[in-house]
């Protein structure tokens, strides 16, 4: 909505997701005043990624998790979009998404082919590892080419986002909790200087069950696991906790996009709380136009031209990462989401993000030691 509350934006440059890598590994050079002091004095650190837990949430729950409300640290800034895809990879890369050119959740590819990033398959669901390699789609190297140790689940060793966003790193995969807490005290043991480990349950409670009790029974086991590995990091290490994105719960708030926008459109890609209209051809004017009068009320409605000149992406983009998006793009500002009939599955989600709200955009980067 175009009334005055503009999104917010990433803090490219500054305290923004994609610095945490870089001053984490130069900490003992120059560690930038937003790097918790617990971090920037580390010998080892452990970078435990939480994800789909926003600062606002975490806040707002603070009894529940009193080991993360106890370790210091504010928030910084997720990238835009706000989803998974995007975030991971401007992560472990450092760089905006302009840069590393992951610009969503579901991107077109190779004209009209829309590619599921996190699944690696096309509107098809056909396995895109050999069309579409991902280290072609994403060609930047993970954590500045330090290869570090990192701690995942297992049957995400092989996918095509992993390849996309870890190409070349030392895996190590968890199926239970106790065995990612025991990989990482294994890593740092052996005198390991970062160690990069993800869990994903607070993400997925979230997604099916939306931010209730079963989002806060979550956050209660979450902050278990972070004083599981607080626990055994020897003296002189850190632990930094952070996440991808926050999320905004928007229940059964599904909403078709008009005829009239339907009707001028082409393609749909993005996720629900940032929806990419793609135009017919000639229609670029009246679309953007039409969307404006039929959705403006329920979010923020730039052209691709807009949202990169306002710095959305954190820079000009290359042609090859332009294509990927559509002309139009949906930011949703209130609590809803808005269809693609072609992406059925996504229905079912109660608890979202992707878009440009304080709830979505506000991650935790804390730290502690023992």
């Amino acid at each position: 909505m175009d009334d005055g509350v503009g999104p917010l934006l990433p803090d490219y440059g500054g305290a923004c997701l994609d610095g945490v890598v870089p001053a984490i590994l130069g900490r003992r050079q120059s560690a930038p005043a937003w790097l918790p002091a617990a971090a920037a004095g580390a010998d080892q650190v452990v970078l435990l990624v939480l994800d789909g837990l926003g600062w606002d949430q975490l806040r707002e729950r603070s009894a529940l998790a009193p080991t993360l409300s106890a370790m210091e640290g504010g928030p910084v800034t997720t990238v835009a979009p706000s989803t998974t895809a995007t975030a991971l990879t401007s992560l472990t890369t450092g760089a905006a998404p302009a840069d590393h050119g992951v610009v969503g959740y579901r991107m077109r590819m190779m004209g009209t082919d829309i590619l599921n990033v996190l699944r690696w398959r096309t509107i098809r669901g056909d396995d895109a590892r050999d069309t579409m390699p991902p280290e072609t789609v994403q060609r930047l190297e993970p954590f500045a080419g330090t290869k570090p140790p990192v701690v995942t689940r297992a049957e995400f060793a092989d996918s095509g986002f992993t390849r996309a966003h870890l190409a070349g790193v030392r895996m190590l995969g968890w199926r239970v909790l106790s065995t990612l807490v025991t990989r990482v005290a294994d890593e740092l043991g052996e005198g390991a200087d970062f160690v990069y480990a993800y869990y994903d349950g607070i993400d997925k409670v979230a997604h099916e069950f939306g931010l209730g009790r079963y989002y806060d029974a979550e956050l209660e086991a979450v902050d278990r696991l972070v004083a599981d590995v607080i626990a055994v990091l020897p003296p002189g290490a850190a632990l930094v906790v952070t996440a991808d994105h926050g999320q905004v719960d928007v229940g059964d708030n599904v909403v078709p996009l008009r005829r009239e926008v339907m009707e001028l459109s082409s393609l749909l890609s993005g996720e629900g709380r940032m929806r990419w209209i793609h135009a017919r051809a000639g229609c670029r004017e009246r679309l953007a136009a039409a969307v404006r009068r039929c959705h403006g009320e329920q979010a923020w409605v730039r052209t691709r031209d807009e949202a990169v000149a306002q710095g959305w992406f954190g820079g000009p983009l290359a042609p090859e990462v332009e294509a990927r998006l559509g002309d139009v793009v949906l930011a949703a500002s209130v609590p809803v989401a808005f269809l693609d009939p072609a992406d059925t599955g996504n229905i079912r989600l109660r608890s979202r993000h992707g878009s440009l709200t304080p709830a979505e955009m506000r991650v935790p980067l804390v730290a502690a030691r023992p």
